[in-house]
């Protein structure tokens, strides 16, 4: 029995995104091309491979069954094509990735531009969001995250800054107005700008000096989501609303400038930087791996 390849890819897109609109987004395809296809292959084997109602789309048994055995096979296909790219002259195709905002903001920056530019023939979709998806569920071939956030099985490689500090800083103003704290335990006594994850969770700011750590849980006037908002927070420190405790290399131009002030600087943690991480697969997409190439070139990796 003759089936389409597009078809079958398409069946599977569906099914590990849980929706036709999701699929389509992971996929780069249209909502109503994933929903033809996925009929005539239906049609073509003559069984139901989704239940479909207005909340949710999930296989059938018939269609769990044609997944587990279709997505490795599937894999193995688009391997098999990858390694003919490995005889161009330039690696070519789509590199998608999943990264956090932070990363989008101070990491990509250095590297996106001469990346492209030493590979024109391959095209870059950066998905960023702090919501710590799966990257493979989301369609895309690697992530970045800093350590704790590593998922096992996964093989990371570093890059960007090996090193990164948490800085917390305020306007000029704001400190002579409300005194400049020498402890962290003081800061339970300012604004302090806070940060929500989209989980809901707000975060703790943690300080750390000659083996003392402080976990401090800020209060004060204005709380963010992290990632979407955090410019926010940052235009309401340099106006004087509060304390800000942000990445240090992100408030950088504003020390430079004068706009925000150090606050506590002898207590600022010190974290590792982040791993671009990707499934450890026998083989590699070509843009994949023209990219951990790139990234692991000695002038790339400070």
């Amino acid at each position: 029995m003759a089936m389409d390849l597009g078809d079958l890819a398409a069946f599977v897109s569906v099914a590990e995104a849980g929706g036709f609109r999701e699929g389509a987004r992971a996929s780069g395809t249209s909502a109503s091309g994933l929903s033809e296809a996925v009929r005539r292959l239906e049609a073509r084997l003559g069984v139901r491979l989704f239940n479909r109602t207005t909340r949710s789309v999930a296989p059938t048994e018939a269609g769990a069954r044609l997944l587990e055995r279709l997505t490795p096979a599937l894999g193995e296909v688009e391997a098999a094509l990858d390694v003919v790219n490995g005889f161009r002259d330039r690696p070519a195709g789509t590199l998608r990735l999943n990264v956090p905002v932070s990363a989008a903001r101070l990491v990509l920056p250095r590297i996106v531009p001469p990346f492209l530019a030493a590979y024109p023939d391959i095209r870059l979709d950066v998905v960023a969001e702090d919501s710590f998806v799966d990257v493979l569920a989301a369609g895309c071939d690697a992530g970045i995250r800093y350590d704790e956030r590593l998922e096992q099985d996964m093989i990371a490689v570093p890059i960007g800054p090996r090193q990164q500090r948490f800085a917390t800083a305020a306007a000029p103003a704001y400190l002579d107005r409300h005194g400049r704290p020498q402890h962290p335990g003081e800061l339970l006594d300012h604004a302090c700008i806070g940060g929500r994850f989209a989980s809901g969770a707000t975060i703790a700011w943690e300080f750390e000096r000659d083996g003392e750590v402080v976990r401090v849980n800020p209060s004060g006037p204005l709380i963010v989501r992290v990632g979407a908002a955090t410019d926010l927070a940052v235009d309401a420190a340099v106006a004087g609303v509060g304390i800000i405790a942000l990445f240090e290399d992100w408030l950088q131009p504003h020390l430079d400038s004068g706009a925000l002030e150090p606050v506590l600087e002898p207590w600022w943690q010190q974290f590792p930087g982040p791993f671009l991480y990707y499934p450890g697969r026998r083989y590699l997409p070509a843009p994949l791996r023209a990219f951990i190439d790139f990234i692991g070139r000695p002038h790339r990796s400070r």
